[in-house]
């Protein structure tokens, strides 16, 4: 999927803070209610940008007070995705986790019962995986002939370079009394809009998709998907903030991030504009 012309317009320059420094822009499209990024990097270049010691979400380090942080949130909302999952499907029954990073939700369904299958395209992270006892795969084309009873993308979606290729496979793996989870930043969120150009969920150019619950809905309707509720990440709201703060100022005000992540989930109270949400997906 990408914006034609006609129904492209210009939203926004953002920074890569992470790995290279260089500007992106964000491609509005007027079809999708959706955020492209631009230009988007090939597919051989790509990996090369996930290449840092800052990128955490394929690591398990406690270097610092923030990596701290994140790793005991990290454990609560582990918690929190397998209460999610065993209420949709009490009996358990067959997960697979695409893009399952360093395998810790795959971990503790292994743990809940589950039977558990997961993909990851860097090695780093399926080696870190396996050392935790669940063997990650490379493509879930590996899995002719398989159904799911739980899909889950928790912040990868926003990764894949070919969404309507996506969104075609998780048609073809899910069981057909399934649900896909699919968890993404939400760019009409107030933390995204407190920090523009800042907004740490940006995070150009690993996130080629920047996605609102509209996009979500008519991506999915393509394939026969339908969204079934919304959840709030609530969390997300105050990490992703403190990382707004450190690219905006180059250090992280904790305070500051604590008020805008607090005043991002209150206003979400009222509009559901959480800084992250979680589609609950079914086949229609």
């Amino acid at each position: 999927m990408t914006a034609s012309k006609n129904t492209a317009d210009p939203f926004l320059i953002c920074k890569d803070h992470t790995v290279s420094g260089e500007e992106f822009q964000l491609l509005y499209d007027t079809e999708y209610d959706m955020l492209i990024t631009h230009p988007q990097p090939s597919i051989d270049k790509l990996p090369s940008y996930y290449k840092s010691e800052d990128y955490i979400s394929h690591t398990d380090s406690s270097r610092n007070l923030f990596e701290y942080i994140y790793q005991k949130v990290k454990s609560y909302a582990l918690r929190k995705k397998l209460g999610l999952i065993n209420s949709l499907q009490p009996e358990g029954g067959n997960l697979l986790d695409l893009g399952a990073g360093t395998g810790d939700f795959l971990h503790t369904a292994k743990k809940g019962g589950w039977n558990i299958l997961g993909t990851e395209p860097d090695a780093d992270a399926r080696k870190l995986a396996l050392e935790k006892g669940v063997e990650l795969h490379l493509s879930s084309e590996l899995f002719p002939g398989k159904h799911f009873h739980i899909i889950s993308m928790w912040h990868v979606l926003e990764h894949v370079s070919d969404l309507q290729k996506q969104t075609r496979e998780l048609k073809r793996l899910l069981h057909p009394e399934g649900t896909l989870l699919i968890a993404v930043p939400n760019y009409k969120s107030l933390d995204a809009k407190i920090y523009g150009a800042h907004w740490a969920a940006y995070d150009v150019p690993r996130h080629l998709w920047h996605f609102s619950q509209s996009s979500i809905s008519a991506l999915m309707k393509q394939e026969d998907l339908m969204v079934e509720k919304v959840l709030p990440m609530k969390f997300d709201s105050y990490y992703v903030s403190l990382l707004s703060e450190k690219y905006k100022s180059g250090k992280m005000n904790f305070l500051k991030a604590f008020i805008n992540g607090f005043r991002s989930n209150r206003s979400a109270k009222r509009s559901g504009e959480y800084s992250s949400l979680i589609y609950v997906i079914k086949n229609s």
